[in-house]
């Protein structure tokens, strides 16, 4: 009815997750008649925004755009405000995209297996950049130093403008970058793109090798769904998994995130939290063995 649906996306106003989350709003609204309205909810490493969506009235009128962190702040943080695994229940995986490692396109290496050579003569003389401590971007770095054998320093930079910024200029040596921040420089000269952070070549880049063609098993990607607050009633949550997943099968969706070089998913509420889980072991092991730390 005329009841307002908010849709908290725990990031800044620009980015590929608010514009998953206000082209979810746009069909949503569409398709219930009622105003679904998004709001932007950053800090604290995503745990300001989806805070209140644990905290909110569990009756499918707050949805979150859930993201890599809720698997990942809980080995992070030392402070949790609320409980990833018990107060979120996953709607729908929206849309998956993989990191692209991105080198200065003044550095003398060409392929995955020319960079681990690389590194492996000038062993920590190389710096990479990340969006910050955590973000997959850091962590895509983190895994491929412990799988390639390779010693490399982490440079943490307040988001990944910055960071991109820094690469271009040659301030950087690499980075594990988001594909939509950095494909246009890639593509226009500005930088090397090397490979892909999945397990295979990705559909809609596929120029780029996967890293595990070099790296087998390395396979690292970033992802957007929708998430409500635990204990919200059945009936509302299959309306909401059913409905998410027919805005992925809506071929203008597709084409626009496609645009963005995001690939649509739409995942059942069963395979999203089945993912989750996956995370939770690959990241809470890596960051325990890492002992890294935000307080």
């Amino acid at each position: 009815g005329n009841q307002t649906i908010r849709i908290i996306v725990p990031f800044a106003a620009g980015g590929t997750t608010d514009v998953t989350g206000r082209t979810l709003a746009e069909r949503l609204s569409v398709m219930w008649g009622t105003s679904v309205i998004v709001e932007n909810v950053p800090g604290g490493g995503t745990n300001i925004g989806i805070d209140r969506v644990a905290k909110s009235a569990p009756d499918g009128t707050t949805l979150g755009i859930i993201v890599p962190s809720l698997a990942i702040n809980p080995f992070l943080m030392a402070r949790m405000p609320y409980d990833p695994e018990k107060d979120i229940q996953p709607i729908s995986l929206t849309v998956r995209i993989p990191n692209l490692l991105v080198v200065r396109k003044d550095l003398p290496v060409g392929s995955v297996a020319e960079l681990i050579a690389y590194v492996k003569a000038n062993p920590g003389k190389l710096n990479f950049a990340s969006a910050g401590v955590g973000s997959t971007i850091h962590l895509s770095g983190e895994i491929f130093k412990k799988m390639a054998g390779v010693e490399m320093t982490h440079v943490p930079y307040r988001g990944a403008g910055p960071a991109v910024n820094d690469l271009v200029a040659g301030q950087v040596d690499l980075m594990f970058a988001d594909i939509p921040t950095v494909i246009n420089l890639v593509r226009g000269g500005q930088l090397k793109g090397l490979g892909v952070t999945l397990g295979q070549r990705y559909s809609l880049a596929p120029e780029f090798p996967a890293i595990a063609e070099t790296v087998p098993g390395y396979d690292v990607f970033s992802y957007f769904g929708v998430g409500v607050r635990a204990g919200t009633p059945e009936a509302i949550v299959r309306k909401l998994e059913a409905d998410c997943i027919a805005v992925a099968r809506d071929p203008a969706v597709k084409a626009r995130l496609a645009a963005l070089s995001a690939e649509v998913v739409g995942s059942t509420a069963a395979e999203f939290a089945a993912l989750y889980k996956v995370e939770r072991e690959k990241w809470g092991k890596l960051i325990t063995d890492l002992k890294l730390k935000i307080e």
